[in-house]
């Protein structure tokens, strides 16, 4: 949610900043938040304006009374009656303009940054860097699902009958390796200095309309019926939540956290959801990484972020690539996004495993999340990244690393997490 200060002084800046993300429907918001925020202004003024004079006229009343003038006294106070009234008026207009500019503001996107490739959707996002290369073996590279069923390792069939489709049971080795990427992934965060952390896997509302959009929130949050907690699409959402309503201490800054959940996502949309295989399901598990900085830091955190990711598949062999997001394929909380890539030699192409994104204030001015330095209290900046996704880290994994005979080779830096093992071989 951008400042309604800057909107009000920039409104042609934040139509084309909309006009860049091909949101035309939304530019008449912007002259009517102003509107709504010219009469929530006046009524302000008014309403202090009134409860300045009626301090005033308190203390005349006062004076009044002890001179014995009191019809004079009287006249005052039903003056402070009328005044009373006229501003409870005031402060119920007050409310009802700022639920209505806060419902608008928060459906603005937010300010893009200049570097952010203009274009209509992910078809054109711009490939940044390549890293690794791309390799196809001169075997034809199963499905995963062959793979992981080669190894005895997935039973979706059974995840029907307990759970409908897009779910899965990961067993054995597939189980282990899943589970051994997880462990990799946070210890690699951990030496990068950043602070472990397992947070509560669902939040309340406020949380969500603090980290989300509200069509991000109703495509892919599960709500828990009764009840004001959603189940977490991400750990970033609540490790954002965390800090709601505080102020940090500046000399804190950065806060780097990387944490570790399990995700819950509707996914309702085109794409729907794999019969046979694991890329896209309604339940999975994610190291993530979060950070709070101050605003002249957030783009060189941004910069070391997605670095991280990139390294992190690197130690695994496998091959990936950087893609830059295009204004149409951004979030409207976020400021830059970026994707990392995997290489899949089965399809001869590359799909996504991670995002890394910055939020500049959105977020922390939707959460109420500041710090206070020399010059003021101020918004933080966030940003959050994906070290590992799986069960689509693993197909990345799988595709890059099984062998002919169905046998999956364990990379160095993945062998402390299997007991040693150099391969897995197929049961079947």
């Amino acid at each position: 949610m951008i400042d309604i200060k800057f909107l009000r002084e920039n409104p042609e800046i934040v139509k084309e900043n909309i006009r860049k993300k091909f949101q035309d429907a939304k530019l008449p918001l912007v002259d009517q938040v102003i509107e709504l925020d010219a009469k929530n202004r006046s009524a302000k003024q008014e309403a202090d304006d009134l409860r300045a004079n009626r301090n005033k006229i308190s203390k005349e009343i006062g004076a009044l009374m002890a001179q014995g003038k009191k019809e004079e006294a009287e006249a005052k106070k039903a003056e402070v009656a009328a005044g009373a009234k006229r501003l409870a008026e005031l402060e119920e207009s007050e409310a009802e303009l700022q639920e209505q500019i806060t419902k608008i503001m928060m459906t603005i996107p937010n300010i893009i940054d200049d570097s952010v490739p203009i274009g209509k959707d992910d078809t054109e996002n711009v490939e940044i860097e390549k890293f690794g290369e791309p390799v196809v073996p001169d075997f034809e590279v199963p499905y995963h699902a062959d793979i992981l069923d080669r190894l005895n390792g997935l039973d979706k069939e059974a995840a029907g009958r307990t759970s409908g489709n897009g779910f899965y049971y990961l067993m054995g080795d597939a189980a282990r390796i899943h589970s051994a990427m997880i462990s990799y992934a946070r210890d690699f965060m951990i030496n990068k200095g950043f602070t472990y952390c397992i947070p509560p896997f669902m939040i309340r509302s406020n949380v969500v309309n603090g980290v989300m959009s509200f069509a991000e929130m109703e495509a892919m949050m599960y709500k828990i019926e009764g009840e004001d907690l959603f189940l977490i699409g991400t750990s970033e959402h609540s490790m954002i939540g965390k800090f709601k309503g505080q102020i940090v201490e500046e000399k804190s800054l950065p806060i780097t956290m990387t944490s570790y959940s399990p995700c819950f996502r509707k996914e309702v949309g085109s794409h729907g959801i794999e019969e046979r295989g694991v890329y896209r399901v309604h339940q999975f598990e994610k190291q993530e990484m979060v950070v709070l900085c101050k605003p002249e830091e957030s783009m060189d955190w941004y910069n070391k972020m997605w670095s991280y990711t990139v390294e992190f598949f690197r130690s695994l062999d496998i091959p990936v690539r950087t893609l830059e997001c295009c204004s149409g394929d951004l979030a409207d909380l976020k400021v830059k996004s970026c994707d990392v890539e995997a290489w899949s030699p089965r399809q001869k192409k590359y799909f996504e495993v991670g995002s890394c994104s910055t939020l500049g204030d959105a977020q922390a001015r939707r959460l109420g999340i500041r710090t206070k330095g020399e010059n003021g209290t101020y918004l933080v900046h966030t940003l959050n990244n994906t070290v590992l996704a799986t069960p689509r880290g693993l197909i990345a994994f799988l595709e890059n690393n099984v062998n002919e005979d169905g046998s999956v080779n364990i990379p160095v830096a993945l062998r402390p997490y299997m007991g040693g093992l150099e391969k897995v071989l197929p049961k079947n």
